[in-house]
């Protein structure tokens, strides 16, 4: 297929400052199948008790991947005449908070709703034989009674066209998540388009990123003159060359309003308090501004430095775990769990729709949106991995098994795409710590007290669990093993995210970064100057892909500060004001987010 120039001109010029269209229609919703024998309860394969993984040769659904859950199922009948049955299904009872409720009433078809327990682990849900009509929510021994499917129109359906993406039920305690349409700029709808539909459209993506986006957001300055400033409590400063120590550096686009400085400068590689966020610090490096020592121990694992990301600005904001939570949302259309076009033929099962036996998250519903229930206590977000297109292997070890090792991620719980060995992974444990590790077949024993889970390719930074040296991942160097994305040749530099875990005197830290131009060496090297004891790679090559935003509340509302300029036209623009990306409207793509703890 021949594209005609007016839209290749458009892929072109829909670069990260592209101006946002409107949002995409989503696909229809599935119509849901009426039940065969409406006095019959639940389809035996949901009703049964599920405590042991379930084994399944062929196509399967989202539901029967998630080895923990447990069903309740009950008969019911209603005042007005009306019967059938309902089956709650506990996606992740150590978690506690997400539910699919099935309601099969007796001749008609079948409702099935997505609930949220916005109070999370401290309230059970169940179903109750003396109460017909709805659920039964327990609060350390205080019981209350939410009416769910009784009347016309009952109080799921008013959730439903409340026009919201989670409708309020049982008094705020309980939210129906409703499908929404998540908003994408030309950027993104102009390569969804070309993946989706356009064949060879992957290829053409690859070029236009591998000649218009080389080096496009690169920034680089010149150290300034040397002036010690103390920095206050926080997260350790990065180590530093001699010629770096104590030299100002003019920190061209951070946006962040920070505390201190001098004359519109900071201190290479030190932190500063991000202004009106308690617990959040911002700090400017260069990669080449890192000890020797850090080169010399990445020496053979790290490709050396070239001039250009050796100067590249990186842009870093730390968050003391001790102070917030963090939290992580799929968006509306991504990442998708279908077979990215990556992996082998040798390891593509055509008979499957999926790598996990399907290709949607039905009956689960992806809003793209931070619960309103937490808006208070949000402090940041920052956009997560790669789509599904690039999430899995190509070549090497981890392309060969696994159906190709696709990324896998986890929400509340409930396995969206199973977490597989060898990944760098991004954990929220259900106690609520935050660790940053490579997992393992022995880590998937485990996996049933997993929050919330990200993988995004191999580790770009590991510890060595023999000396303890923080030193780059294996295949930091292996463009086509690591799955990193660029040229043909290695040597590309692009816009890249990465995230990292600093464990210091003062705490232990969260540390997102914004790579100006690098590719996964610069990475390794800063990461390891910075003293982080693990790092992965994010997302990359636009400002949309590697967007982060803190919040706070100011005189006027809602206060946006984006790490970087440019990042601020993905906030939409409305007659009453801005909204925030993931926070006040839907968007596509999946994101972290981090509340102050309670």
């Amino acid at each position: 297929m021949i594209l005609p120039p007016a839209f290749l001109a458009l892929l072109a010029g829909c670069g990260s400052r592209g101006q946002p269209l409107a949002p995409v229609p989503a696909a229809a919703a599935r119509e849901e199948e009426p039940v065969a024998d409406a006095d019959a309860p639940a389809d035996p394969v949901h009703a049964r008790a599920a405590a042991e993984p379930v084994v399944s040769v062929g196509p399967r659904g989202v539901l029967d991947i998630q080895a923990t859950r447990t069903v309740s199922v009950q008969r019911f009948a209603l005042p007005d005449g009306r019967s059938g049955a309902v089956v709650l299904t506990d996606l992740a009872p150590a978690i506690g908070v997400w539910f699919v409720l099935s309601v099969e009433w007796a001749g008609e078809a079948t409702q099935t709703w997505h609930l949220e327990n916005v109070t999370g682990t401290a309230q059970r849900v169940e179903l109750a034989p003396d109460f017909p009509a709805g659920l039964v929510l327990d609060q350390a021994g205080t019981r209350q009674r939410c009416a769910l499917w009784g009347g016309q129109p009952s109080p799921l359906e008013q959730a439903r066209d409340s026009g919201h993406s989670y409708g309020e039920l049982c008094d705020g305690k309980l939210a129906l998540r409703n499908t929404t349409v998540g908003h994408k700029t030309r950027l993104e709808w102009t390569t969804d388009f070309l993946r989706d539909h356009v064949y060879g459209g992957e290829r053409l993506t690859t070029l236009v990123k591998e000649t218009l986006y080389v080096d496009a957001g690169g920034v680089s300055k010149e150290l300034g003159r040397a002036v010690h400033t103390a920095q206050a409590s926080g997260p350790a400063p990065a180590r530093l060359s001699l010629d770096a120590q104590d030299r100002l550096i003019e920190p061209a686009g951070l946006a962040l309003p920070i505390d201190g400085g001098i004359d519109g400068e900071v201190n290479v590689g030190a932190w500063y308090a991000v202004h009106a966020t308690p617990g959040a610090w911002a700090s400017v490096m260069q990669p080449r501004a890192a000890a020797p020592e850090v080169f010399e121990a990445n020496a053979g694992l790290a490709r050396p430095l070239d001039p250009l990301e050796g100067a590249a600005l990186v842009y870093t904001v730390a968050f003391d775990l001790a102070a917030f939570e963090l939290g992580y949302e799929v968006g509306t259309d991504h990442p998708r769990v279908g077979w990215s076009g990556r992996v082998p033929a040798a390891v593509h099962d055509a008979s499957l729709p999926g790598p996990d036996g399907f290709e949607t998250l039905d009956p689960l519903v992806r809003t793209g949106l931070l619960n309103p229930a937490f808006v208070s206590r949000e402090v940041a977000v920052f956009v997560g991995g790669f789509k599904r297109a690039h999430a899995a292997f190509s070549q090497g070890e981890l392309s060969a098994r696994n159906g190709g090792s696709h990324y896998g991620l986890v929400e509340y719980g409930t396995v969206l795409s199973t977490l597989q060995p060898g990944l760098a992974t991004l954990v929220v444990w259900a106690d609520g710590s935050v660790e940053l590790r490579t997992w393992t077949e022995a880590d998937s024993a485990r996996v049933g007290q997993v929050r919330h889970a990200r993988q995004n390719g191999v580790a770009v930074l590991e510890t060595d669990p023999v000396t303890g040296v923080h030193r780059p991942g294996a295949l930091v160097r292996d463009w086509a093993q690591g799955n990193w994305s660029g040229s043909v040749e290695g040597d590309q530099r692009t816009v890249r995210g990465g995230v990292c875990v600093q464990d210091s005197p003062a705490g232990r830290y969260l540390l997102y970064s914004y790579f100006s131009s690098a590719t996964p060496s610069a990475m390794a090297d800063v990461y390891a100057a910075y003293g982080c004891s693990y790092a992965m790679h994010l997302d990359m090559n636009a400002l949309e892909h590697t967007y982060l935003a803190v919040h706070t509340d100011d005189a006027a509302g809602l206060g946006v500060h984006h790490l970087v300029s440019g990042m601020e036209v993905l906030d939409r623009a409305g007659d009453d004001g801005t909204y925030a990306r993931f926070v006040g409207y839907a968007d596509n793509r999946d994101f972290f987010y981090l509340l102050r703890r309670p």
